[in-house]
C-alpha cells in the first residue's frame, strides 16, 4: 500500500517551498525554527548536484516495511533535512529532525517523484521524472534489468583497439551520398558487411578478446538473427560452437541460415527469452556468453562506426542511428562525441516499439505495447537498467518513425542507392527525410544491416502495405 496521503501535486509544492527557501512555514504549518540552526554550510549549487544524483538514482525498495533507503539529505543554505527511514515501516529514527510533516517529501500517490518544473537550476537537458525503484506500478511484473552495474563509455583506446583487430575482418564501410548533394545526407551502410550486418564488428571483437579457455566452452547469445548470424561467423573463424537463443518471431531468412551454419538454434516465445534476460540465464550456463546489448567490448566494436564517420565526415551535424537495445547509439555517439562533442546523436525507432523513447520521455527505462513491425532487427519493447544511463548521456533524441515510412525509406534505398535494406537498417533513413535540411545540417545515417526476406523486399517495393 506505501505510505498515505500525498499526491504528486503536494510533493511539486513542498519540494518547490524547500527548494527556494523563501517560506517560513510548510503547507501544514511547520515552522522554520524546526530545523537545525547549525547546517547552513551547503549552498543551493549542493542541493542542485545532490537532487539530481540522489534522485536519479531512484530509491531501491518500497514503503511497505522494507525501505531500503537509510538516509537522503535535502540540504539547502538555510537548514537540512535528514530523511532516515529503517525497516518496519518507516519508523523514525533518534537523530530524525523533527519536523513530522515533512516526511512527506518520501510520499507520492502516483509511485513518482516530479521535481516540480525541473526547480530552477535543475539541468533541463534530464529528465524530469525520477523513478523510486520498486515503487514503479510495473515492479515485480516487468524488470527492466538484472542486477549488473551501468555500462560505461569505451575510452578511445578501446576504439581504436577494436579497429585494429577488425582491419581485415570487417568492411571499411563508405560515406555514399544519397539524393542530390542538397539533401546533406549521407549513407554508412553496413548491408556489405560479413553476415549481412554491422554486428560483426562487435562480435568479432568480443571474441577476439577472449582466453583460449573460453572460446573452447562455444559461444552462445540471444538475438533477433543478426547477432546470432555474425556470432556464427566468429565462432566458425575461432574453430568453436555456437548456440542462440531467439524469438520465435524472427524471420525465417535468418533462421535458417543458422541452422545451414551449423548453429544450435532454439525459438521460444518473447516472454520466455525476457525471462531468461532478466533472470540472468546466462550465468548458469557454459558457455562464452555474449550480452548484445551491455558487452563493453561489443560497443567498443559497434563505436569503429562512429570513428569513421568523423573521419570522413568531422563537421556531420547529426547522426541518425537505429535503436533496438541500444549498443549500436551508445558505441557510434560515444565515438562521435569525442570528437565533435557538438555533433547531435539521434536514435530512431519504429511506432510499434518506441521504448527508448518512453524511457526518455518518462525519465527511467520502461516497457511499451509492441506491435507488428517490418523492423524485427530493433523489436525490443523495453529499455534496460543497464543502459539506460548510457543513452542518456549519448543520444540527443528519439525520432520515432512510422512503419509506412519505414517502408517508403526501404523503398528509396533500393531504387535510388541500389541499397538492399531491412525494415531496421532504414529507420535512420526515414527520420533524415522526416527532418528539415535546416533542423539536421549535414546528416549521416546508418543503414545496419540488409537481411530482410525477398518476399517482404519484393511487397514493399510494389508499395504494398503490411
Amino acid at each position: 500500500m506505501g505510505l498515505p496521503g500525498d499526491s504528486a501535486g503536494d510533493l511539486q509544492r513542498d519540494m518547490r517551498a524547500v527548494w527556494e527557501g523563501g517560506s517560513q512555514t510548510d503547507s501544514r504549518g511547520d515552522s522554520e525554527s524546526d530545523f537545525p540552526a547549525d547546517s547552513c554550510r551547503d549552498s543551493k549549487a549542493d542541493l542542485r548536484r545532490d537532487l539530481q544524483r540522489d534522485f536519479a538514482r531512484g530509491f531501491d525498495g518500497d514503503f511497505d516495511g522494507v525501505l531500503r533507503v537509510t538516509r537522503h539529505k535535502l540540504r539547502v543554505a538555510s537548514f537540512e533535512l535528514r530523511v532516515r527511514t529503517e525497516g518496519g515501516g518507516g519508523r523514525k529514527s533518534e537523530d530524525q529532525w523533527g519536523v513530522a510533516g515533512y516526511e512527506r517529501q518520501l510520499r507520492v500517490a502516483s509511485c513518482e517523484s516530479r521535481v516540480a518544473g525541473g526547480p530552477r537550476g535543475l539541468d533541463k537537458a534530464r529528465p524530469e521524472v525520477y523513478h523510486l525503484g520498486s515503487m514503479n506500478p510495473d515492479a515485480g511484473r516487468r524488470p527492466t534489468g538484472w542486477g549488473d552495474p551501468a555500462v560505461k563509455a569505451p575510452a578511445i583506446d578501446a576504439i581504436r583497439m577494436a579497429a585494429k583487430r577488425l582491419k581485415d575482418i570487417a568492411v571499411r564501410t563508405p560515406l555514399v551520398p544519397f539524393g542530390p548533394p542538397s539533401s546533406g545526407i549521407f549513407l554508412k551502410s553496413e548491408v556489405g558487411q560479413p553476415t549481412g550486418s554491422f554486428k560483426i564488428r562487435g562480435v568479432y571483437n568480443w571474441a577476439r578478446g577472449l582466453s583460449p579457455d573460453a572460446v573452447g566452452r562455444g559461444f552462445s547469445t540471444f538475438s533477433a538473427g543478426n547477432t546470432a548470424l555474425a556470432l556464427a561467423h566468429a565462432a566458425h573463424a575461432f574453430g568453436t560452437t555456437c548456440r542462440s537463443i531467439l524469438p520465435d518471431y524472427a524471420p525465417e531468412v535468418k533462421v535458417q541460415a543458422l541452422r545451414d551454419g551449423g548453429v544450435e538454434t532454439i525459438l521460444v516465445p518473447f516472454s520466455e527469452l525476457a525471462d531468461y534476460i532478466f533472470r540472468a540465464g546466462w550465468r548458469t550456463e557454459p558457455y562464452a556468453f555474449l550480452h548484445p546489448w551491455t558487452e563493453p567490448a561489443m560497443i567498443a566494436g559497434h563505436a569503429t562506426i562512429g570513428l569513421e564517420i568523423i573521419e570522413d565526415l568531422p563537421d556531420v551535424e547529426t547522426v541518425f542511428v537505429p535503436v533496438g537495445g541500444g549498443a549500436l547509439a551508445c558505441g557510434v555517439g560515444c565515438a562521435v562525441k569525442l570528437f565533435n562533442p557538438g555533433t547531435r546523436i539521434v536514435g530512431v525507432q519504429t511506432e510499434s516499439y518506441p521504448s527508448l523513447a518512453q524511457s526518455f520521455r518518462q525519465g527511467r527505462p520502461v516497457w511499451v505495447e509492441s506491435k507488428p513491425t517490418i523492423c524485427d532487427g530493433v523489436a525490443v519493447p523495453f529499455t534496460t537498467d543497464q543502459l539506460y544511463p548510457l543513452l542518456r548521456e549519448t543520444v540527443d533524441g528519439v525520432a520515432v518513425m512510422s512503419e509506412a515510412r519505414v517502408r517508403a525509406a526501404v523503398r528509396a534505398l533500393a531504387t535510388e542507392n541500389q541499397v538492399v535494406s531491412e525494415g531496421a537498417g532504414a529507420l535512420a533513413l526515414a527520420a533524415a527525410l522526416d527532418t528539415p535540411r535546416e533542423e539536421r545540417g549535414l546528416s549521416v545515417c546508418v543503414v545496419s544491416g540488409g537481411n530482410i526476406p525477398r518476399q517482404e523486399l519484393d511487397e514493399i517495393l510494389a508499395g504494398k502495405s503490411a
